[in-house]
């Protein structure tokens, strides 16, 4: 006889109170986290007071892991825990060579879990000890695209989790609100004069968080459109114009956390405005050239933001319009020291720097936007 749905002695219970105490725990600890952290400055960038334009830069390198990437480990490690998927005694896993890494190190060892990123075999060993720093370990591969498979391979042969920062992005992050980066950005301008942006200008690695964003405006009908830059080497550019959701270029960025040598599954072309690729030499070029204006020390994914802020902020002009533009300092310079601000690097990776640099000191001086001299 079938067994009936209202005998207990049929039930399946899968529940465990030692279980889900720990996951209680868990969850605790990295809320908490959240909590312990103020959110992040939001910096103005000193334009002409005539040009009536405002440009605000959010500061995500005051995260206790340093960089953007620490809100997207953090809602990774609530969306694993939500899940079921990690539990007490998960080895956790992800392939990442960065500042993704770094930060889920953070978490893993806030939780008491067991770390392991797959990383190209060429990584530098100042990214290592970063993410050694926290407890997590290093697994190598000799080809990078490699990565995804390897990292797979020992998510199942341990057992663990597979925290697959390229698929879960979009996903992890709540878009309504709760404190998203893109709610924080609009509750930080609601006292300034123009509190709702023209723009948001970010870059894509996994396509978290412009997806956030992108999503956050269409929900709350702002009249914000957001731009996304894309560095030389990188398929979301050509595959956002081309709209081929496989495209591929197999190479990788030379501007850390941005660029893909393929379309990401949580990159979501469909939220983007506007999409603008940017020559590598110009990202650098304007990384320094903010830290020579301001003092703040950022990395070429911030110089790459810089770049297309600048196109809009001058097409603005062009067309007579005030208001404002925002963008993210995404972590701190002192991580690039010996890259992007070391000339002998830059010049052994035949990048000229001269001509980007001309064109952002003229435009700052005149408000014309004029195309680098080659």
């Amino acid at each position: 006889m079938p067994p009936t749905p209202d005998d207990p002695a049929d039930w399946v219970d899968r529940s465990s109170t030692r279980a889900r105490a720990w996951t209680d725990e868990a969850v605790r600890r990295v809320i908490a986290d959240a909590n312990r952290s103020a959110d992040t400055h939001l910096h103005v960038f000193p334009l002409p007071a005539e040009w009536g334009i405002d440009l605000y830069l959010k500061d995500e390198s005051v995260h206790p892991t340093g960089s953007l990437k620490h809100r997207l480990a953090r809602s990774l490690f609530l969306y694993g825990l939500a899940n079921g998927w990690i539990t007490e005694g998960t080895t956790l896993v992800e392939a990442s060579s960065g500042s993704t890494a770094v930060s889920e190190a953070y978490f893993a060892r806030l939780i008491g879990l067991d770390f392991v990123t797959v990383v190209p075999r060429s990584t530098s060993p100042e990214k290592i000890a970063l993410i050694e720093r926290y407890g997590g370990r290093c697994h190598y591969v000799d080809v990078p695209p490699a990565m995804y498979e390897e990292a797979e391979r020992l998510a199942t042969e341990t057992g663990g989790h597979y925290l697959d920062q390229f698929t879960y992005a979009e996903r992890a992050t709540d878009w309504r609100g709760n404190n998203n980066i893109a709610e924080s950005i609009f509750e930080q301008l609601s006292e300034e004069r123009h509190p709702v942006p023209d723009w948001v200008v970010v870059g894509a690695g996994t396509g978290g968080t412009s997806a956030t964003i992108g999503r956050y405006v269409r929900y709350r009908r702002h009249h914000t459109r957001v731009a996304v830059v894309d560095p030389e080497n990188s398929a979301f550019f050509p595959g956002w114009v081309t709209g081929t959701p496989d495209y591929t270029t197999g190479m990788p960025s030379r501007i850390e956390g941005i660029g893909r040598p393929r379309m990401e599954p949580s990159f979501l072309p469909s939220v983007i405005d506007l999409m603008m690729p940017v020559p590598d030499a110009a990202s650098i070029a304007a990384m320094r050239h903010l830290n020579d204006v301001t003092g703040l020390s950022a990395g070429g994914s911030t110089g790459t933001n810089l770049w297309g802020v600048w196109q809009l902020i001058a097409r603005m002009l062009r067309e007579g319009r005030s208001g404002s533009v925002v963008t993210l300092l995404c972590d701190s310079g002192d991580r690039y020291r010996h890259s992007y601000y070391d000339d002998a690097w830059v010049a052994d990776k035949g990048l000229d720097l001269a001509p980007y640099r001309a064109t952002l000191e003229r435009f700052l001086k005149s408000g014309e936007w004029l195309p680098p001299e080659s």
